[in-house]
Formats: structure tokens, C-alpha cells, sequence
């Protein structure tokens, strides 16, 4: 069975506190996009893992579809698979392509062996892979909370815009960006912020990682900047970074190009 894990983009991200656990609470807009990795998952005589694309440090054991698939067999018997992933979404860069990764090996899974678990339960699973490894599985806007993996549905569609994302090479480890982070409660509710019109966004929807990480990496502002002249509606930096993305209603420009070595990606939300 054939899938295709996409990225999202956070719409705005504010870190509200330190978690007695270590983590911090959040709330931000999750909204997926359609950059891609590409996994395939068939049964097999024994277990076997391999990669293509996009090289990943660290070995097949630590990897989060692995992760997924031995997650799910401590509770339901599956017989070995072939899994093979082509890794397309660069990491490090606030896209969530590995916490993808892991939540449709959990969905395509419950398919190919007809586990008939619910979206709940998928959830419930995906939370132990990774804070928003649940979003993937019902992978619709949402506004998240707590460590970014409680959800609450958003009524918002942004399909009229056409999305840019550029990631400057640049990874960044989670531990690297909440290292100096100071959280803060937002002054107004995600809700509010996002019933705004996305002209206004640039002014309110503010991601608390850029005031820390734009002056270590002069790139990030340099492509926010550079997005906005382009003629930008709005244009942010992604989860805790590096990727900073734009979106323009209706067409991007088409002569809107960056140095050979960042990746860009450009498609319809």
C-alpha cells in the first residue's frame, strides 16, 4: 500500500509555558501542505526497512516509521512488512515530515491489515511517537494546544492562496530553538487572530522562535523579506525552523527564485 505523508505550516506559534515534564505548552494553527515524502508498506516473509531520498542521520532503529510499526505491534498482531520510505520534506525544519512519516505508517497499517482502529486511537498511538504526530492522522487545520498534540477543529480554508516554502539548509534541533525561548502567554486567542483577514496577519500571527533565531541565522529574516517584496500576503518562519514560508493570493511570481542550495517548494493549500 502506497501513501504520501505531507508537511503542514504552523500559522502563528506561541510558546505559553514550561511543562513540569520538560516540554512546553503551545498554541498554534496546524494546516497541512502538499510537499510530500512517499511510503509504501507491502507484507512480507520478514522485516526489512529501507530509505531513498533525502539522507536521515541516525540508523534504521531509530527511525519513527519503524517506531510506529513496533508501537503497534505490541498491541496487535502483524506479520513482518517491507517498508520503504523516499524522504522528500528536509528535517530540521519545522515542517513535521517525520512525525508524517509516523502517523501514516500507523494509518496505512490499519488499512492493510484491517485493524479497524478509530481516529481516536490512532491518536492515541501517535502521541507516543511524537508531540504532533497526531495531527497527521486526521491532517486537517486545527488549532493545537498543550504539547501540540490536543486539538481543537478550525473552520478555516485558506485554498485561494498559493503557498511557498523555502528552507535555506539550514537544521535546527528542536533542543537548539527552545533552548532560549522564554514562554509567554499570547495576548489573544489563536481564534481570534486567525478570523482576521491573512493581509492582517503579518501584524498579529507572530511565531515566538523567529525573535530567537532570526539573529543567529541573519538567512531566515533575509526570506521573510524577500517573500514580502515578492508580494506575500503573509510570510512566516514554521514551527521551530528553519523553513519560512509565504503565502500569496492567487499565483506566486514566477520569477521568484533563491540561491541554488535552499530547497523551495511551491504548491495550491
Amino acid at each position: 500500500m502506497l501513501d504520501f505523508p505531507n508537511a503542514k505550516i504552523n500559522l502563528g506559534l506561541y510558546i505559553t509555558e514550561k511543562r513540569p515534564d520538560g516540554f512546553h505548552n503551545l498554541q498554534s494553527c496546524f494546516y497541512p501542505v502538499r510537499w510530500n515524502d512517499a511510503l509504501e508498506i507491502l507484507p512480507a516473509s520478514e522485516m526489512r526497512f529501507d530509505m531513498t531520498g533525502i539522507p536521515v542521520p541516525g540508523g534504521p532503529e531509530t527511525n519513527l516509521c519503524l517506531r510506529a510499526y513496533q508501537l503497534l505491534q505490541q498491541h496487535h498482531q502483524l506479520p513482518p512488512v517491507h517498508m520503504h520510505l523516499h524522504k522528500v520534506i528536509p528535517m530540521g525544519a519545522g515542517l513535521g515530515g517525520g512525525s508524517a512519516d509516523a502517523a501514516f505508517t500507523l494509518r496505512i497499517l490499519n488499512k492493510l491489515f484491517e485493524l479497524n482502529l478509530s481516529a481516536d486511537a490512532l491518536e492515541n498511538y501517535a502521541r507516543q511517537l511524537g508531540s504532533d504526530c497526531a495531527f497527521f492522522v486526521r491532517n486537517k487545520p486545527v488549532i493545537a494546544t498543550e504539547k501540540g498534540d490536543v486539538f481543537e477543529h478550525l473552520n478555516l480554508d485558506l485554498s485561494g492562496y498559493t503557498c511557498v516554502i523555502v528552507y535555506p539548509n539550514i537544521h535546527i534541533t528542536t533542543a537548539e530553538a527552545y533552548g532560549s525561548i522564554q514562554p509567554k502567554a499570547p495576548t489573544c486567542t489563536m481564534n481570534l487572530l486567525l478570523k482576521q483577514d491573512v493581509k492582517v496577519w503579518q501584524d498579529v500571527l507572530l511565531n515566538d522562535f523567529e525573535a530567537v533565531l532570526f539573529p543567529k541565522y541573519p538567512e531566515l529574516p533575509q526570506v521573510k523579506e524577500k517573500l514580502y517584496a515578492a508580494g506575500a500576503s503573509y510570510a512566516a518562519m514554521t514551527g521551530s525552523g528553519a523553513a519560512i514560508y509565504g503565502l500569496f493570493e492567487g499565483g506566486a511570481p514566477d520569477d521568484l527564485v533563491f540561491p541554488g542550495h535552499y530547497l523551495v517548494w511551491k504548491g495550491a493549500l
